[in-house]
Parts: C-alpha cells; sequence; structure tokens
C-alpha cells in the first residue's frame, strides 16, 4: 500500500491589515460577507507530520495524538480527503479510501494555521499518492474551497496574501529570523468571533466602494518593502495586525504576554492571527532560548506553552524517510 508523510508548517502574520467588505465584483458592488484583508504570511518550522496511506476500503479514516482534536467529519483534513475523493472520483475508485494520521505539535485554536496545515497536506498526499500531477496553482485553488488559509500553506514561505486571504503571491524568503511563541493551552480565541467582533466595532469606517478599498490596501507598503531589503528590524518594527483591537482587550492574558516579550528587548511581538499565540522575533536562537526561559520564569503558568522556532521558506514537504 502507498502512504506519504509530510510536514504541515504552521504560519504567522507579520502584517493583517482588514481593508472592509469584500466586495463581490467592482460593478456590482455588493459585500459577500467576507472581509478584504491584507495580510504578510510567514511559514516557520513548528509542524505536523501528516501521513496519507492508501487502505483499500472506500472510507476516510482520520486518526491524531491529541484526543483534544476532532477526528470525524468535522476535521479540515478529512474533509480534504472528501473534497479530493469527490473531485477525482476514478482516483478514489482506483486506489480505495484514505486512512489520515496526524501527528500534533500546532496548537489548537492559536492563530498559527493548524488546521488548515493539516487539510494542505492531505491535498498535497494525495496528489502524490493518486499521482494526479496537480499544478501548485490547482492544488492552491482546491484549497480555497475548505478555507482561506489552505492555499498559503500549500506553498509556504513568505507571501503576500490578499482577497480574503486565499490569493497568494510569493515575496522573497526571510531566513535566519528566529521566533519565540508563547500560548496559554486552554485558551483559543474564535477566528469567526474575532472578525466578526472588528466589523462590530469598526464597521463604520469601512469603504463604501471597491475604489476606496485599492488606496487603503497600498498601507502594507512598508512591510513588502522591509522584506525586498531583508531587513529584519525594521520588519519587527512595521509588525500590525488589526485584530489586536478587539481581541487584547477581551483576553488580557494574551496582552499579557505580549507586554512581557516587549519589556525584554525583543526586535518585535505581537499577536498572531485571531490569537491566541504571541510571538516575538529576536536575532539570534540563544536569544530566543533566553527569552524563553525570562517568559517561563515571569508567568510561572503550568499551561503556559512556549516554543522556539524560526522562519522556513516552504509550505508542505516530504518528511525525509
Amino acid at each position: 500500500m502507498r502512504s506519504y508523510s509530510l510536514i504541515a508548517p504552521a504560519k504567522i502574520n507579520l502584517y493583517l491589515q482588514i481593508v472592509g467588505d469584500l466586495f463581490e465584483s467592482p460593478a456590482r458592488g455588493r459585500s459577500d460577507g467576507f472581509h478584504e484583508l491584507v495580510m504578510v504570511l510567514q511559514s516557520i518550522e513548528l509542524a505536523d507530520l501528516v501521513t496519507v496511506r492508501a487502505i483499500g476500503t472506500d472510507q476516510i479514516q482520520l486518526h491524531c495524538d491529541n484526543a483534544e482534536v476532532p477526528q470525524d467529519q468535522t476535521n479540515l483534513a478529512y474533509k480534504a480527503a472528501a473534497l479530493m475523493q469527490q473531485a477525482f472520483p476514478d482516483s478514489f475508485s482506483k486506489y480505495g479510501g484514505v486512512e489520515i494520521t496526524i501527528q500534533k505539535r500546532i496548537p489548537i485554536g492559536a492563530g498559527l494555521a493548524g488546521g488548515s496545515a493539516n487539510a494542505a497536506a492531505v491535498i498535497v498526499g494525495l496528489d502524490l499518492m493518486w499521482s494526479l500531477g496537480l499544478t501548485q496553482s490547482e492544488l492552491q485553488d482546491l484549497g480555497a474551497t475548505l478555507g482561506s488559509d489552505i492555499p498559503f500553506c500549500i506553498t509556504g514561505g513568505t507571501a503576500l496574501a490578499t482577497g480574503r486571504g486565499e490569493k497568494i503571491d510569493p515575496l522573497p524568503d526571510l531566513n535566519h529570523i528566529h521566533v519565540v511563541l508563547a500560548k496559554y493551552q486552554n485558551l483559543p480565541v474564535s477566528t469567526p468571533w474575532a472578525y466578526k467582533t472588528y466589523r462590530q466595532q469598526f464597521g463604520a469606517t469601512y469603504p463604501r466602494s471597491s475604489g476606496d478599498l485599492e488606496v487603503r490596501k497600498k498601507h502594507a507598503g512598508g512591510m513588502l518593502a522591509a522584506i525586498a531589503h531583508q531587513d529584519q528590524t525594521q520588519i519587527a518594527k512595521l509588525l500590525h495586525n488589526d485584530l489586536e483591537k478587539v481581541v487584547l482587550p477581551e483576553y488580557p492574558q494574551v496582552q499579557a504576554l505580549r507586554d512581557r516579550f516587549q519589556s525584554l528587548n525583543v526586535l518585535g511581538t505581537m499577536m498572531s492571527g485571531s490569537g491566541s499565540t504571541v510571538f516575538a522575533l529576536v536575532e539570534s536562537v540563544e536569544q530566543a532560548e533566553q527569552v524563553k526561559s525570562e517568559m517561563r520564569s515571569a508567568f510561572l503558568a503550568p499551561d503556559l506553552d512556549l516554543w522556539v522556532t524560526k522562519f522556513c521558506s516552504s509550505g508542505v514537504r516530504l518528511a525525509n524517510h
């Protein structure tokens, strides 16, 4: 039986701007309920390991070593396999069902796209296992039907994401930047809640035409220039996340993590995505370990998880056998 094991990296946001409502088309000028976003996304070495294996039945099975992860049809990785089954019924008939095994290392409800990374790995794995020969663009289009983060998780690296996050433009790779992550185990933040609350509080300021949207989308220029020049000090200074405006007041523990990172002379610190992970950019692995140690001493919370990792230049990739 054929099987593939894939590394599925987490991602952080270096920049997240909520421009306004996403218009269905400039001509019609109607919102479809999503937000128009401008984001700079970055893959990190913290990753899950996802194995897909042909099992010769007509079923999709899913297993995970973390009991908190749903192991049924509600899991995004399961949905990815079902999507591939629907899109390529002949291949599913030929190779049979699939068993998905997830070794979970990316925390849940963390704003690190762990579920999307798993789904991306399933799509890539089944493309390989079924010898479909899909292009990267075709893989991304499939992933976009399931979730806005999946197209980025397929390609990874450093990228500009626009639309609702599914339109991906690669940026120059950022290597050798180290990261410290902090997250309370039992403190997830709902992404739908965060965006809904942002709309409730700031919706009155949204542009009312697609032309005004285009003007506001240019705010990320400074970050893009810093990335082009590989200027990690400037990148750290320009970290930006609009969702902090609603999440940090509601979750003081997340604010406290950010404040403590800020006091430790890091290059920059910010909440990733909708939270509840906070990250700090540092100059070296030695400084990263020192910051991690100081965070551990400052909070003394048994449910506070801390990781030292670094930027990586790829998304889903085959694990070394």
